[in-house]
């Protein structure tokens, strides 16, 4: 597992021991508290879940154990009491040491063994054998020490169910007889276990089960499958699915199936008892201190020679010699120089808690997050209107550039603190395309780059369905089978590339493939054969035109629909998903050799300088980033009844603002001899932008030729400033030419142009 991993591990769980502690502290101080009682069964489970999905066995083991116990205590079979909250803190602190370790090396070599089994035997055998340990240890504490395992039998002849009364193993896992023929050979201390799979409402049972499939087999090795496993990857199964697979205990499968986001439930069974869960009734000293994750005598009887737990020992060699450890540990000992097992694992793993000595880092809630970017906005407008009341005012202050200064920098600030890496979702993403290509039977490398880019958490979270499902339509339809790619002289192995790069304010993320590419041609008849265009259409597109076919909605190549493709859902998702993240995506393909998807989109949202221009008296906005060039309209020319510009040999059809916004006034236009001066402004340089003077002739904003390649002609330029753009919504979303509003100083609205749309273009 990777560092970054493992650290993200540590920080979460850092976080959960400490909410374990205080939801622990609220329910000991109000036993009936049932939001106390809920938080710490969603902690536990989830400390549970994410260490056995990290592989940290020991430390899930003992979770699992807390939940097990508080699980007594919830159903009423036990109740609260200051020796069970005891119990329960020796336990969270031994899970801090333990994360401790991890946090510093890695890996945990505190045995837990000790406090875990003493959870399952008072989660066995209730009130009682809390009574009798706490007896046990008030009157002599080695005796406690020696013979702690042994004590939680005496309640009654078996000692290997927490629940079923001696019918199940030690873990709590019900013993089934199945005539089902799983062909597992477990080892000496395994066993074979099945595991239930319930996927819930699942859109696509097929795939979702290949995720569960894949996990399963990663964290278990050998796996057997009821009904087959190819009948499960098709969806072929009722609500369940059996998987039966070989481990040390039924917990440890538990924990593990359960971690696979996919599952929404799991019901584990031993079929074949592994040793840790043999319901046999000798009770010596080596069966005693066998559990469930594997422990042997030699291990417990080790640890028995010093006079310190393993627990204290191993927590101190972190930092120190075994020798100080034991020397400290004998100054804290006092007279008898005796200590019980446990609780000097839990002194021990109190005073080490040196992943939370230094806080590196703070998780903040997605709320606050949002709340805080909301009063920067506000802080931004407020300066705006500041600004214009003393210009109005004809008050010159230092200070107001002082105040832009500072809410410039807490707005990049609240701004980076939003920005998260590209690898947050693209790292799932090679196991997609992996279950993908074996689905079809086709070899597949797949390449990231760019995956330290950071963009917005709003726009990452948007766009991760876009990318889904142009990888899924790399692997369905780009990528030929081994066959077809060496019959074409390729490689049988194909190629996927996910590239992210930033320029500036934006970033691009390319998806490209070496695979068959989109014939024109295929798509203009598949285009008149299912209505979308007429022949007479398709006839005139030229061939890029064509392939943006594909973005049209309900338009599929496919003529089988399956799990991955032929809805005709996909791209048109991709198209709009950008489009609303104000991005675009463009597509470039060549038949034989491949297709190249490229998307670009803003690294922020919502805050973004805007050039203000007049048109009939009414103000409007054009976001900067769309404007190449800003030039006084000297130099429209007619071509076939239509205005045009000409520049660096380009021609742009002229856009008037005043008729296509309904606004009267607009200028008119200029004689059409002159041609667009080549050396306008560059909206680079907001300082050089000419604003004009309102003389009559307007102005031309010429548009980046990547958003739309047009020069819009209004009456005036007036000014840019940085303002919060509000998205429109309800009925007034998607009205074409209008992508939000902003709300300026002086609390005018102004609408917000949508250089793409304007006109009613899609």
């Amino acid at each position: 597992m990777s560092e970054a991993h493992v650290r993200a591990f540590v920080r979460e769980s850092e976080e959960g021991i400490t909410e374990l502690n205080n939801s622990l502290l609220a329910l000991e101080s109000d036993p009936d508290d049932p939001e106390a009682m809920d938080a710490i069964f969603r902690t536990a489970h989830t400390l549970k879940g994410n260490a056995a999905a990290m592989g940290f066995g020991d430390f899930s083991g003992l979770a699992h154990a807390m939940e097990d116990l508080l699980d007594e205590v919830r159903d009423g079979d036990m109740a609260v009491s200051g020796a069970l909250m005891d119990r329960l803190f020796e336990a969270v602190d031994l899970l801090d040491a333990m994360l401790g370790e991890i946090d510093e090396g890695g890996d945990t070599s505190i045995d837990p063994t000790g406090v875990e089994e003493d959870l399952r035997v008072l989660a066995e055998e209730g009130a009682e054998a809390l009574e009798t340990d706490d007896a046990d240890q008030s009157s002599d504490k080695d005796a406690s020490q020696d013979d702690g395992s042994a004590a939680g039998n005496d309640g009654g002849e078996d000692d290997d169910s927490d629940d079923d009364g001696g019918d199940g193993g030690a873990d709590g896992t019900e013993v089934v007889d199945t005539a089902f023929d799983h062909g597992l050979s477990p080892g000496d201390d395994e066993g074979v276990h099945r595991a239930r799979v319930d996927l819930g409402d699942a859109d696509m049972p097929g795939i979702d089960a290949m995720f569960v499939l894949e996990a399963v087999e990663d964290g278990f090795g050998e796996l057997a499958c009821d009904p087959d496993r190819e009948a499960i990857e098709e969806g072929e199964f009722d609500d369940t699915f059996d998987l039966y697979v070989v481990a040390d205990a039924g917990a440890t499968v538990e924990a593990g199936v359960d971690a696979v986001s996919q599952v929404e439930a799991v019901d584990v069974d031993a079929v074949g008892p592994a040793a840790g869960d043999d319901a046999g009734a000798d009770t010596n000293a080596a069966d005693a201190a066998e559990t469930e994750d594997g422990a042997e005598t030699a291990e417990t009887a080790e640890t028995a020679e010093t006079a310190e737990t393993a627990e204290t020992a191993e927590t101190a060699e972190t930092a120190e010699t075994t020798e100080t450890a034991e020397d400290d540990a004998s100054d804290t000992e006092g007279g008898d120089g005796e200590t019980d097992d446990e609780g000097d694992a839990s002194s021990g793993a109190g005073a080490n808690t040196s992943s939370s000595d230094n806080i590196s880092s703070v998780r903040v809630d997605v709320e606050q997050l949002d709340d805080l970017y909301g009063l920067v906005e506000q802080l931004v407008t407020s300066r705006i209107k500041l600004r214009r009341e003393m210009e109005e005012a004809d008050i010159d202050s230092d200070n107001l550039d002082e105040l832009d200064k500072i809410s410039t920098n807490l707005q990049d600030t609240v701004m980076d603190m939003r920005l998260i890496p590209l690898s947050a979702v693209v790292d799932t993403f090679p196991r997609l395309v992996r279950d993908l290509a074996r689905d079809q039977s086709k070899d597949v490398n797949f390449d990231i780059d760019g995956r330290d880019i950071e963009l917005d958490r709003t726009i990452l979270t948007e766009i991760r369905d876009p990318l889904v499902h142009i990888l899924r339509n790399a692997v369905d339809h780009g990528i030929e089978s081994p066959e077809e790619r060496e019959a074409a002289g390729k490689d049988p192995t194909g190629t996927i590339e996910l590239r992210a790069d930033r320029e500036r304010d934006h970033v691009t993320i390319v998806v490209e493939d070496d695979g068959g590419g989109i014939e024109a041609d295929a798509l203009r008849e598949k285009a008149v054969e299912e209505g979308v265009k007429s022949r007479a259409a398709v006839e005139a597109m030229s061939d890029a035109e064509a392939r943006e076919l594909v973005f049209h909605p309900g338009f599929s190549t496919n003529d089988e629909v399956t799990d991955v493709s032929g809805r005709g859902v996909g791209m048109d998702v991709v198209r709009t998903t950008v489009k609303d993240l104000d991005g675009s995506v463009t597509l470039d393909s060549t038949p034989g050799e491949g297709t190249r998807f490229e998307i670009k989109l803003p690294v922020t949202v919502a805050i973004v300088r805007v050039m203000f221009v007049q048109v009939g008296g009414v103000e409007y906005g054009v976001p900067i980033k769309n404007i190449a060039e800003v030039s006084r309209a000297d130099g429209i020319d007619v071509a076939h009844g239509d205005e045009i510009v000409r520049h660096d040999g380009d021609i742009y059809p002229v856009l008037r603002l005043g008729e296509e916004l309904g606004t009267a006034g607009a200028a008119g236009a200029a004689g059409p001899d002159d041609a667009l001066a080549d050396g306008g402004s560059d909206a680079a340089d907001p300082g050089s932008l000419d604003t004009g003077d309102g003389d009559g002739d307007g102005m031309l904003l010429r548009i980046h030729d990547e958003k739309r390649p047009v020069a819009l002609h209004c009456d005036d330029v007036l000014h840019q400033e940085e303002v919060v753009v509000k998205p429109l919504e309800g009925i007034l979303s998607g009205i074409p030419g209008l992508s939000g509003t902003a709300v300026l100083g002086d609390g005018d609205v102004v609408s917000i142009l949508d250089v793409e749309t304007l006109g009613g273009r899609r």
